[in-house]
């Protein structure tokens, strides 16, 4: 029991943080976000000064009395919606924009950390984080937030007017209204909380088997597992429901109890107007005190329904910053500088893992590549060869040594300054559903078309372009289906040189290649490659390879081997 405590307390502990870092990201919307709040806070105050005149003015009405007038009901009515109209408006456009914002910095922090662990995730986990957990956080803001600041105006002033009439009357409403505005959502929020993470992990489950189902089709069908794949996903949709349904549950009891809270308020209020223990309120007044205590009420039921919500967003937002958790880091604030024109590159005693809880990838990793040289970085999976290029194209952080670029070190060379200077085609190099030119104009936007035939022509596939019905203007379809598989490699390696980067890192540009056209396609590379820095990195080596020195690595360390 104590220790389900302690990892509640620290699952509150975190999610908090999450939130706070999600309003530390909105800084750059915050004056809009504040006036949405404000003019919430003012259309309220209408409101409720709308909703007690209305009595007064009904009982003034039946008494034979003018304590308020039409015209100042119009007015406070018309003032009332154009507020309304403008908080709602002014609010949800700030959300959005906040929301934009936290979109273009969730990408950034992808495309950052890409190399660096998010590729151990899931593209399901991705979408739902990108989707549901972001979208799911505009409640913070419209539904936590904004409720909470009026719940917070609206005490202190039910508090005041009903105290004005009735010191008794104006404590017990206000306990009341506190109970059902601040203690039953912070009941329901923390009961629902563990719920909560459960849910958004269920939804990512669920999405992942269904990308996973209609991905995987052809695979599924071939070995006759629809059932079992079907059934998988089944369960994820029954075990969301499920969790849906225990959620719905704990609102109807929230909306329960804040209901009869509101109740006893009304209830208290109708016994002060009969005048029942020591509970004295005048006609009129009690009509007007009546009007503004359902008022009132009203307004916190926004907070009973957030309260439930607040357990999902905590959630939502511990899951969308921890990518920024996988992201590489700057080692110090220190003006960084442009990538020097040498391209020797030298490591020194690297130390590094993909998280403190892995095993270390490299333990005093060295290797020197001078500029020009074309070197071989062999070794079975996972023995740190991807983990390598991530390190040198600064989509990963060593623990220890460092990295130079001629004679600088990276840590101290801007991102896109040092990647400028380096190109990478790797195994799972990706061609997007769109025109061979679109994917070739994504390494180097300013290229003519003089610039990309002549990659096409480096990449001996210039022909096959020229063959097709649209040429450079042909769709390639998703993941560059409607090429071979060494056609699609070949428009890749000519997207990497189009890039005129004089340093190539080539990370198993070959893999699933058959084997003569995997030695066509080497044999291209040592064509193309001739003048720059090559860095290839394989399982094995074919022999058609042009190589001026092979490194093992084993151990987290490399070897030299014969050339």
């Amino acid at each position: 029991m104590k220790t389900s405590h302690q990892e509640d307390h620290t699952r509150a502990l975190t999610d908090c943080q999450a939130v706070l870092r999600i309003l530390r990201l909105w800084q750059r919307q915050a004056p809009r976000l504040i006036i949405g709040v404000m003019l919430a806070l003012i259309a309220l105050c209408l409101g409720l000064v709308l909703m007690q005149a209305s009595g007064l003015r009904l009982a003034s009405s039946v008494l034979g009395e003018v304590v308020i007038t039409t015209a100042l009901l119009r007015w406070l009515g018309i003032g009332r919606v154009v507020l309304r109209y403008a908080e709602r408006l002014f609010a949800h456009d700030a959300m959005f924009r906040a929301l934009a914002d936290l979109r273009v910095w969730f990408f950034h922090s992808l495309a950052e950390g890409a190399a660096a662990g998010l590729g151990f995730r899931r593209a399901g986990d991705m979408l739902s984080r990108l989707v549901s957990d972001i979208g799911t956080l505009d409640g913070l803001y419209l539904r936590i937030l904004l409720p909470f600041a009026c719940a917070c105006l609206t005490l202190p002033v039910l508090v005041v007017q009903l105290g004005q009439q009735s010191v008794l009357l104006g404590t017990l409403v206000g306990v009341l209204f506190a109970c059902s505005a601040f203690v039953v959502p912070y009941l329901i929020a923390r009961s629902s909380r563990a719920e909560g993470e459960r849910l958004a992990k269920n939804l990512a489950a669920l999405r992942i088997g269904v990308l996973d189902l209609v991905g995987g089709l052809r695979e599924i069908r071939a070995f006759g597992a629809e059932g079992r794949i079907l059934a998988h996903v089944q369960a994820d949709d029954a075990a969301l429901l499920a969790g849906q349904m225990k959620l719905a549950r704990r609102a109807a009891y929230a909306n329960a109890s804040a209901f009869l809270c509101g109740q006893a308020a009304i209830f208290l209020v109708l016994l002060a107007a009969a005048g029942a223990f020591s509970l004295h309120l005048s006609a009129l007044a009690a009509v007007g005190t009546l009007f503004l205590t359902v008022a009132a009420f009203e307004s916190a039921g926004a907070l009973t329904r957030a309260g439930l919500q607040a357990g999902v967003m905590g959630a939502a937002a511990r899951r969308v910053v921890e990518v920024a958790g996988h992201a590489p880091t700057a080692s110090h604030n220190k003006a960084l500088i442009e990538a020097p024109a040498d391209t020797h590159i030298h490591l020194e005693g690297v130390t590094f893992r993909w998280a403190p809880d892995r095993p270390l990838v490299f333990d005093g990793l060295t290797l020197d590549i001078p500029a020009g040289s074309r070197v071989a970085i062999l070794g079975p999976s996972g023995v740190g060869k991807s983990s390598l290029a991530a390190l040198l194209l600064k989509a990963a952080t060593p623990e220890a040594g460092t990295i130079t670029l001629g004679g600088k070190d990276i840590a101290d060379i801007r991102a896109e300054s040092l990647r400028q200077r380096m190109a990478w085609l790797s195994q799972a190099t990706h061609l997007f559903d769109d025109s061979i030119r679109a994917n070739l104009l994504l390494g180097r936007p300013d290229a003519t078309e003089e610039d990309l035939w002549k990659a096409l022509e480096d990449a001996a596939v210039a022909d096959v372009v020229r063959t097709l019905p649209d040429g450079l203007d042909t769709w390639l379809g998703e993941g560059g289906i409607k090429l071979s598989g060494g056609q699609g490699r070949r428009i890749a390696l000519a997207r990497t040189l189009l890039t005129q980067a004089p340093i190539l890192i080539l990370d198993e540009p070959a893999t699933g290649l058959d084997a003569q056209t995997e030695q066509d396609f080497l044999r291209t590379l040592n064509t193309v490659t001739e003048g720059r820095t090559v860095i290839l990195i394989a399982h094995r080596l074919t022999g058609v390879e042009t190589l001026d020195r092979i490194w093992r690595l084993s151990g987290g360390v490399a070897a030299a081997a014969a050339a």
